[in-house]
């Protein structure tokens, strides 16, 4: 199908919401959370979602997509007023992670209740029996991850041929993660005249299928912000020996704010958890072999400050939005440009400044340069070691290490399932978690080496 020329994004700075045609109802309520004015993303999207044209948005990771198509939906769906039916969503928004479909939905939930339109969330790893029940309830706006969803469509708790307004968030993750399949065929059962929007960070191959088969005319909106993350970051590469990495990442960890840090394999992200923990830096981990009552738990103790790190695998290079984290610490360098930008984009968020930093070892000095260069970045390169005054300037403030026992942890998903969208209905015991298996003495490079074996596609991660 064809699509509509890019279009040039005015400045966002002049405009307000009420401008772009957002109701009172709804800019009350933004304003009520600190949101006064349209990111370009806004800007430049929400017309001609607004005039139901089918929309393909572009923009990197923190530039504002969830508002650009949330208040879309709502204000299309408030301005039909087509009563809520059991089992038959008017408006489908895909994600494809739990957390960013929790996420969405914390966004759009306050907004739907000022329009008294009802939003709920579907995604494995937990019941589906509450589903089931909110979906027979009747819902407006249903955030789902494919998987679940598809289960539920197949089993007949929810049918798609009532959907308006059909939205794909992060597409190319969808595509990455193999649940394009899955995806079409959610996306032909619902209407071939309803809207579609459809936003992602990069506009690939597997994206561009979808953009053909399923949108119709669509109007092209690539904003590349003045205030993305990639503007407002500087980026670190710190070339350390390898018996030097633990000692290095507890120095940055270890200072006042909130750090994110990634690993590549999920065995990686529980053993450096473990050691950062009896280290004395207050730290939780997030990757898929987790149970979702874990996860949950942990992001909540990261968002609310009980702990200050949060050590992830790439599940949360997309699948998480937590405010005022102020660095980034590629503990292991990812594998390929795409995620780096996309893990980095966990800080300097909406125009907020951000550090990222990548520890490098030897033997990894092609492996990063190529990284660095691919992903268009110029990263300031220093060799160091531990006590280095570049650590009090990449991580400021007073440092607090405070010994202590590693809490008891949640049941462990099984490897087998996807780290995404699984069906576990398993929970977690309390508090914010971490392993109990015994951790081998091992130097911090063999806890977390980038050697470590890259994980499955789909239940990796």
């Amino acid at each position: 199908m064809a699509v509509s020329r890019p279009r040039q994004t005015t400045s966002s700075h002049s405009l307000t919401f009420a401008d772009l045609g957002v109701p009172d109802a709804l800019t009350r309520v933004l304003a009520a959370t600190g949101v006064e004015r349209p990111f370009p993303i806004q800007a430049a999207t929400l017309p001609d979602a607004l005039a139901g044209r089918d929309v393909l948005g572009r923009g990197r990771t923190g530039s504002g997509k969830t508002y650009a198509f949330a208040l879309a939906v709502l204000t299309r769906l408030a301005a039909t007023a087509t009563p809520r039916r059991a089992g038959r969503p008017r408006a489908l928004i895909l994600a494809p992670t739990r957390e960013l479909a929790t996420q969405i939905d914390s966004v759009m939930a306050p907004l739907a209740q000022a329009l008294s339109l009802r939003t709920m969330t579907v995604f494995g790893g937990v019941a589906a029996r509450p589903q089931i029940a909110g979906l027979r309830a009747g819902v407006d706006v249903l955030v789902a991850c494919p998987g679940r969803l598809a289960d539920h469509v197949d089993a007949g708790h929810a049918h798609l041929d009532a959907v308006e307004i059909t939205v794909l968030d992060e597409a190319d993750h969808m595509a990455d993660l193999g649940f394009l399949p899955t995806v079409r065929r959610l996306l032909e059962r619902t209407p071939r005249g309803g809207q579609r929007l459809l936003f992602s960070a990069t506009l690939d191959a597997g994206v561009d299928v979808l953009v053909r088969r399923f949108l119709t005319d669509p109007v092209v909106h690539s904003v590349d912000s003045t205030l993305s993350p990639v503007a407002a970051m500087t980026h670190h590469v710190l070339h350390v020996h390898a018996d030097d990495r633990f000692a290095v990442l507890v120095e940055l960890t270890a200072a006042p704010g909130r750090t994110v840090v990634f690993t590549r394999t999920k065995r990686g992200a529980k053993t450096l958890t473990r050691r950062l923990v009896t280290a004395g830096v207050t730290a939780v981990e997030l990757h898929g072999n987790l149970a979702q009552g874990a996860r949950t738990r942990n992001l909540q103790a990261f968002s609310d400050g009980t702990a200050h790190t949060l050590v992830a695998t790439d599940i949360a290079a997309r699948g998480i939005h937590i405010d005022d984290v102020t660095l980034v610490v590629h503990a292991d360098p990812p594998e390929e440009h795409k995620a780096y930008l996309h893990r980095s984009g966990r800080t300097a968020r909406a125009g907020a400044a951000g550090t990222v930093v990548t520890l490098m070892t030897d033997r990894q000095v092609p492996e990063v340069r190529e990284l660095t260069r691919k992903a268009g970045i110029t990263a300031t390169t220093t060799r160091l070691r531990p006590g280095d005054a570049l650590l009090r300037e990449l991580a400021p403030g007073e440092r607090t290490l405070v010994p202590q026992p590693v809490p008891p942890a949640a049941r462990p998903r099984h490897e087998a399932q996807t780290a995404h969208d699984g069906r576990s209905r398993r929970g977690g015991k309390p508090a914010p978690t971490t392993s109990t298996r015994s951790a081998p003495t091992r130097s911090g490079a063999a806890a977390f080496s980038a050697r470590a074996r890259p994980a499955a596609r789909r239940g990796g991660r």
